[in-house]
């Protein structure tokens, strides 16, 4: 995996953990399901596009 889209899935589990904790950094828990969403996106595209390129 790229180390890229490892730390975009850290920040991403952070953010949801923060933003579960206080109803006024709610908005942190959106921000973390946008990025999650799309390092899943990249993750899947990587995969089925056969990973590494020349």
């Amino acid at each position: 995996m790229n180390l890229a889209l490892i730390i975009i899935i850290v920040v991403a589990i952070i953010l949801a953990i923060v933003g579960g904790l206080g109803e006024a950094l709610s908005w942190l828990l959106w921000v973390a399901l946008i990025v999650g969403v799309i390092a899943l996106i990249v993750l899947l595209f990587r995969v089925i596009s056969g990973g590494r390129r020349p």
